[in-house]
């Protein structure tokens, strides 16, 4: 086994989207498609009153891509065009396919200690699949298997490890996701495929990746050879793992869409101001 080294760290950006919603925001989509298959992650936190009221993310399109929401704490409403709802609580995770369109909300509440922490994710569908019927994968925090050895707790919300499968299946990117948490002083070591792009979002505590120091709160983008990922950590840490074979496909993003082509974004825009969006 080779372990990973470290390509470059990120400091999330401050953005603000939706209805005046403040997000941490490491990568957004974009033509060079860096990351592929992933394409977006967010950091929500809604936690300090100056930013006033949450204001959520009122009705919006998708189409081309996976929307992954996973929440720590408080929780988020959600409904969309093909008459779907219902409430993401703490520990929940949603993954949407939307495949060849959707138009959906999404309302976020504190909890009861005030606050509302969580993550977004955005997975790129192959050029095959982009037309295909939205669907929904929605897991309960009690259907995530929790996995807990000398000092390392993890839930695994997709891919494998030790035999154990997160709920989350037949995603076309084969995507390794979990939150992954360290005591103090002990090591986590986990299999990723060669070639396979590799993150880690540390959002707690302080942690020695590939035997570099990273601390709170930074993206961790991994060299892409190598098949083995490895965190040490003196006082604790916590972070997401994301993993997932690249399509290898020119993308073409606009705002909530992301296709191949030019003219399929242009196609879509018709739809979209036509009405015939949703099919």
């Amino acid at each position: 086994m080779t372990n990973r080294t470290i390509s470059h760290i990120i400091e999330p950006n401050l953005v603000i989207e939706g209805a005046g919603v403040l997000l941490r925001r490491s990568f957004g989509p974009h033509i060079t498609n860096k990351f592929d298959p992933f394409l977006l992650f967010d950091h929500f936190s809604f936690n300090n009153p100056i930013e006033g009221p949450i204001k959520g993310f009122p009705t919006h399109p998708h189409r081309g891509i996976e929307t992954v929401t996973y929440m720590l704490e408080g929780t988020v409403r959600h409904r969309d065009s093909l008459g779907n709802m219902g409430t993401i609580a703490e520990g929940d995770v949603q993954w949407m396919t939307s495949g060849r369109g959707i138009l959906h909300e999404e309302m976020p509440q504190r909890s009861a200690n005030g606050n509302n922490l969580g993550f977004q994710l955005w997975v790129n569908l192959p050029s095959a699949q982009k037309m295909s019927q939205p669907r929904y994968q929605e897991i309960s925090a009690g259907t995530i298997p929790i996995i807990e050895k000398d000092g390392v707790k993890i839930r695994l919300v997709a891919g494998e490890i030790d035999g154990i499968r997160g709920p989350v299946t037949e995603i076309a990117a084969s995507p390794l996701y979990m939150d992954v948490e360290l005591s103090a002083g002990s090591r986590f070591m986990v299999n990723v495929p060669s070639g396979h792009t590799t993150l880690a979002y540390v959002f707690e505590g302080t942690g020695e990746f590939a035997d570099q120091v990273v601390e709170s709160v930074s993206m961790v983008v991994f060299q892409n050879d190598g098949d083995q990922i490895e965190v040490k950590s003196e006082a604790g840490v916590r972070f997401m793992l994301i993993s997932g074979e690249p399509f290898k496909e020119p993308i073409f993003p606009y705002g909530p869409f992301v296709m191949n082509t030019k003219e399929e974004i242009e196609e879509t825009i018709r739809e979209l101001r036509n009405g015939t969006f949703i099919k």
